[in-house]
Order: C-alpha cells, then structure tokens, then sequence
C-alpha cells in the first residue's frame, strides 16, 4: 500500500510521526509526503521515515500558482488531496491500494481490516460518528461533512479513478472554507460521493477514533495494544490539537472512568511533537503566504482572485500584489456592470461576454495589469 499525507511545512512534526508510526505497523507500506510549498527543507529531505517527498506543484497541475493563490493555508493543504492521489496512481502503476492519512494521525497497530477490504472495495470512507447521543457533534457532522477526510482509501479500480476525477475537479473550483455556501474545504463535497460512487463507509471505532469520538468511549490497553469499543485501536485522529479543541472535548465528554487511557496517548504523542522539533518546525513559514517580492498577501486579495476571469487577466499572482489585484477586481466588475448582456453569449460566470475577457487579458499580456486598469476605466467612465 502507498500512504501519503499532504501539508505545509509547519506540520512537518506530525507528519514525521504520522510516518514514523505507519512504518511501523505497516512495514511494507511505502510513505509519500505531499509537501504544499516552493522547496523541500533539509530536515524533511533527511528524515528517513519520508520514503519519498513530493512538492504538491510537480504533480501535474497546469498552472498551479494561480491555483494555490486564491487558498488559505488550511484550504491548499486539502485541495491538492485528489490530484495527488492521481499522481501517485500514475507513478506507482504497479501498486493497487492507496490511502491518505491527515498529518495528525498517529498510527497504534496494523490496518488488516483496510487490507482486506480493499481487495474487493475500490473506495473506503470514515464517517465522523458511528452512533447517536452527542448533539454537539451532530450538528457540526452537518455543517462540516458526515465523513471525515482524515482517513480515506482507494484502491485501483474505474470507480476510484472517476471518483477522484469528479473530486480533483470540484476542489480545483471550490475548496474553500465557506460553510454559509455549504463548503467546507474538501469535506462537505463527499456527502454526495456515495450518491455517484460505489463506496464502503468504514463502520469500525478503532478507525478515525478523535475528538469528536470521546463522548461515552471505552477506551482502554488491552494486551500489547488497545481497544476501543470492543474494536481493536488502528488509529487515533489528534485533530484539534492546536486550537485547544481536544483539552476542551476531554472536560467535556470524559469522565473519570473512561479518560485515563486517552489522556495518557494524547500526553504521549504531543511528547512526541516535542521530539520532532514542534517547536521550531511549527512555527516554519508558508512559502505561498507571499508575494515574490516579500508582501504579504491579504485575504481580501486572495478571495478577490476567486473570480475565474481574473485567472487570465492575471496569470502569475505571486508576481504581483494587493493593490493590482483588488484594483483588477474592482475593474473587472465595473467593466461587466457595464458591458454585461443577457443570454448564451454571456460568460457563465459573471454575465461578461467573452470577447471583452479576451481583449482584457490581451491587454495585460502586452501591456501590463495597471495600464489596462487606467484604460478600462477611462473607458468604462466615458473617456
């Protein structure tokens, strides 16, 4: 099996233990790490546990500045998930089972179940929740996804291969954290997977075991492992650990009777953040969090360039700023308030006929984006 994790240079600790704990149970299993930045730092490149570290822009995007500019970190690091998964399909042709683990995962025994499921399932889900009671958590099922995408496994199949098209298409469009438009980066899109898919929803408390799982668990050391729920423990999912989320969950959902063993795996594995450099690693840069020239970029830019139209009129974002952008943006609006027509000659997406979009990126190609700006507006204003 190939495992892959995709992040940001600040999680490099959790995807060192992340590897570290799946080489461990599972030995034959191979270990890529999507990285989303420009380069690969030394203290990734020498960590042995990485069989292979992959930047997330060589895994065959056409233009994947433009891409990544318009994600927050949070966001780039789950919308390059499919595609990646597609370069690995293509690079190991040879293998057949394929599964993403989120960096804050840390792997307690083997996966055998996953094994053999996926000798006749081509895609494997886990859901957030597999009984009801805790309300709280309900709730945010609803606003955040059924299925949580901390976990997810293909294996190589037509099914798995239409799956990740329709997905890797859907996150290049609309991998954005705006749950008021019912999106919730990666997440919320595979709600409708088993509507289109074959797909096996993984029903196992040892799998995915989080925070969201703690109200009324049974978790406890059994043996050389542990047991949750009367399942054997695969895998522990940490997510929340930075916000404080977990620290919180554990007053509100243990109790006496039922805490001691998470707390003492959860005390172990930030222990073995610490081990790992977090507190130094953790505090690495984002290399796409700014311009070529050293300028932060601001959110309002970012969001501004979600416009598709701006895609062509600026092609390179890193190479230009906030100012152009928002101006460009600003721009282009006025140009479509003014220039927009009714019916199929319209562009889809904003009411602009194509042929002024054509002349506009025209314009920027040869002349720059803050000439065309000066131009559309003295055109737009009359003169």
């Amino acid at each position: 099996m190939i495992f892959y994790t995709s992040i940001c240079s600040n999680y490099l600790p959790k995807a060192m233990a992340l590897a570290e704990s799946v080489k461990r149970h599972c030995p034959q299993a191979r270990f890529v790490l999507c990285l989303v930045e420009r380069e690969v730092p030394l203290v990734a490149s020498a960590f042995q546990s990485f069989d292979e570290i992959i930047l997330a822009k060589d895994a065959g995007w056409e233009n994947f500045d433009s891409f990544m500019f318009r994600h927050s970190i949070v966001e780039a690091s789950t919308a390059v998930k499919p595609r990646f998964m597609q370069h690995l399909m293509e690079r190991y042709p040879d293998e057949a089972k394929f599964v993403y683990l989120d960096p804050d995962v840390l792997v307690y025994s083997n996966l055998s179940e996953l094994e053999l499921l996926l000798d006749h399932e081509t895609i494997v889900l886990c859901p957030h929740l597999l009984r009801p009671g805790n309300i709280d958590m309900e709730i945010s099922s609803l606003a955040h996804g059924s299925y949580n995408l901390g976990f997810l496994a293909v294996a190589r199949s037509q099914n798995a291969s239409d799956f990740l098209a329709w997905w890797a298409e859907r996150l290049f469009l609309f991998c954005y954290d705006d749950k008021s438009r019912g999106i919730f980066t990666d997440q919320k899109w595979i709600d409708l997977a088993p509507c289109f898919y074959d797909v096996k929803v993984l029903k196992h408390h040892g799998y995915d075991f989080a925070t969201w799982s703690l109200l009324g668990s049974d978790l406890r050391e059994e043996g050389d492992g542990y047991v949750v729920n009367g399942d054997p423990l695969r895998f522990i999912h940490f997510s929340g650990l930075d916000s404080g989320t977990i620290d919180k969950a554990i007053g509100w959902w243990l109790t006496d009777q039922n805490k001691d063993a998470f707390v003492a795996l959860y005390r172990d594995y930030k222990r073995l953040l610490e081990k790992h450099g977090q507190e130094e690693l953790g505090k690495m840069p984002w290399t796409y969090q700014a311009y070529t020239d050293g300028q932060s970029i601001g959110k309002k830019a970012r969001l501004a360039y979600r416009e598709p139209e701006l895609w062509e009129l600026i092609p390179a974002p890193f190479s230009s700023s906030d100012d152009e952008i928002l101006a460009a943006a600003d721009t282009l609006r006025t140009v479509v308030k003014e220039h927009a027509v009714p019916g199929p000659s319209a562009d889809k997406m904003s009411g602009a006929p194509r042929g002024i979009l054509n002349r506009l990126g025209r314009s920027v190609r040869e002349v720059g984006v803050a000439p065309t700006i000066r131009k559309a507006i003295r055109k737009a204003m009359g003169g």
